[in-house]
């Protein structure tokens, strides 16, 4: 048995048999896509799956070097949601197969950062070492800080990516009217609107031959809006944990679901 085996089923033998359990098959499913991307060629493919079984093994990390407890449900939460975004999303094309793929994880990327960042903050308020007693209100803005922080930043490296190595992370849409002051003929501050729009022609010139691209049914946005729905969604997943920390506070008897969500200290947990 190898030290990794064996130490997951150290860190797993006392109520966390359902996550164990979740682990295991995602990352069986895992390894089988890396051998079969090798048998394609498709190396790009390996380099995500390993990725995502490195992402696979954070929450034994924290577990062990950070002795913080985190739940069953969102352990498996994560699990589930690092093998959507990689090996669902990226390598399987669920982004572009799937209506509103990318929504949903963004959304349940806002509530788990907010469950992660109120956890840090609430984790303080109950450490003796700390002579902070924040209020449910501060706790709760932090939370929705951490994780808006976190979606700009994942937002800043979907534009380093596209500007850098010409990917399309900020995936691009045809839409059907634009409205832009760089086409005002005078050049003042005045949106000119341009609707109904049938297609796009884009010409390009490579070693001196003129290319022609037509894009139907529309204009083609180039990112924008795609990250402003990815920040918006990100943002009420943000609330609604936010909202739900801040009323556990208040009572964490009567909201006592919400330690589903929430990691705490070993020690704390003991007590």
């Amino acid at each position: 048995m190898s030290k990794h085996t064996q130490k997951i089923k150290d860190l797993y033998k006392n109520n966390k048999k359902s996550s164990l359990i979740w682990y295991l098959v995602l990352r069986a499913l895992v390894l089988l896509t890396m051998i079969l991307s090798l048998i394609r060629g498709e190396y790009s493919n390996v380099f995500l799956c390993l990725l995502t079984l490195i992402l696979f093994l954070i929450p034994f990390w924290i577990n062990e070097k950070l002795n913080i407890s985190i739940p069953n449900v969102l352990e498996i939460i994560i699990f589930l949601f690092i093998f959507s975004a990689e090996i669902l999303g990226e390598i399987n094309n669920f982004y572009g197969n799937i209506p509103y793929w990318d929504t949903i994880l963004h959304t349940l990327n806002g509530f788990l950062c907010a469950a992660i960042g109120f956890s840090l903050i609430d984790i303080l308020n109950n450490s003796e070492k700390f002579h902070i007693n924040l209020s449910p209100v501060f706790v709760a803005l932090v939370a929705f800080c951490f994780s808006m922080t976190i979606g700009v930043l994942w937002e800043f490296f979907e534009f380093g990516a596209d500007q850098i190595l010409s990917t399309d992370m900020q995936k691009d849409r045809v839409i059907k009217q634009i409205s832009t002051v760089t086409l005002e003929p005078e050049g003042k501050n005045k949106a000119v609107i341009i609707d109904d729009i049938e297609k796009t022609v884009i010409y390009n010139k490579k070693d001196e031959e003129i290319f022609e691209t037509v894009i139907e049914g529309g204009y083609l946005d180039i990112g924008i809006i795609d990250t402003m729905k990815d920040l918006i969604v990100n943002f009420i997943g943000a609330v609604t944990f936010s909202a739900i920390g801040y009323f556990y506070i208040q009572n964490r008897d009567k909201y006592k679901f919400a330690e589903n969500f929430i990691p705490i200290k070993k020690s704390l947990e003991k007590e």
